[in-house]
């Protein structure tokens, strides 16, 4: 799949969020905060995450805009597909010494079979494949495609939510001149506590291992949210704090992060 086939998925597939109808005044802020809380929960968003991370080595640093759109499709009377893309747009200077590189990444995509209700026990989980897609430019991608399994398992109990988010990714494309060698796990256990008026405080941990350079990398991540509308458009926004706990020699202390969530409930 060419860079411009992939773009072209993506573009039709925020054209087709963005035409779907919105019916927010049946849609509490409580509700949509709770939902937000859930990766698989059956609610069309497109969140736009802003990051910032300083102090690559010395004076390096990294802006970094990922577009996330999520969608679900009903599979029958007991199953949803919630597919998730992740597609970065970067700028960067002196993460690697002496360039500067603007462009965007690898798109990530995964896709959540889940049951549309939680067990006796409450557990909601989703399980399914993610996809490494190799659109990077400026040298911003791992020039190869990747694959693997991703599964997620939460529990919401009145006001808190609990769970952890992982996937697995490894080569699937061979060797190359550029080609990276990709064999890697990333894993996200996240705890929140809503609050009236849609608002909620999120602590979560990205923690990725590369199996191939024995490194981990490990952002712990303290954000704030609230739901609000504008017009008839229902909105999430965030803002958060970010340290880094481990990183390979030459990675970020610190970082922000601000995001707008654009939320269409049915």
């Amino acid at each position: 799949m060419t860079h411009a086939s992939c773009l072209g998925v993506l573009l039709s597939l925020l054209g087709t969020v963005a035409a779907c109808p919105v019916a927010a005044q049946e849609h509490s802020a409580d509700e949509l905060a709770k939902k937000l809380s859930n990766p698989v929960a059956a609610l069309i968003s497109v969140p736009f995450q802003y990051n910032y991370d300083q102090t690559y080595g010395q004076d390096g640093y990294r802006h970094n805009l990922n577009i996330q759109p999520v969608a679900p499709f009903s599979m029958g009377e007991h199953w949803n597909v919630i597919s998730r893309t992740i597609l970065p747009v970067t700028y960067q200077k002196d993460v690697v010494p002496g360039t500067d590189q603007a462009g965007i990444g690898d798109i990530t995509q995964s896709f959540f079979f889940s049951p549309k209700e939680a067990g006796s026990s409450g557990v909601i989980w989703g399980i399914g494949p993610a996809l490494l897609i190799p659109t990077g430019t400026d040298d911003l991608g791992a020039d190869t495609w990747a694959a693997g399994p991703t599964v997620v398992l939460l529990k919401q109990e009145k006001s808190w939510t609990y769970g952890a988010l992982m996937n697995h990714l490894a080569d699937v494309a061979g060797t190359g001149s550029r080609r990276a060698d990709i064999s890697s796990t990333f894993l996200q256990p996240f705890l929140s506590k809503a609050y009236s008026g849609g608002r909620t405080l999120t602590f979560n941990v990205e923690s990725t291992y590369d199996w191939k350079a024995s490194q981990w990398t490990v952002p712990l991540n303290i954000q704030y949210s609230k739901v609000s509308k504008l017009g008839n458009q229902m909105l999430s926004f965030q803002g958060g704090v970010r340290v880094y706990l481990e990183t390979p020699r030459g990675g970020p202390d610190w970082g922000l992060r601000l995001g707008i969530t654009l939320l269409f409930p049915r």
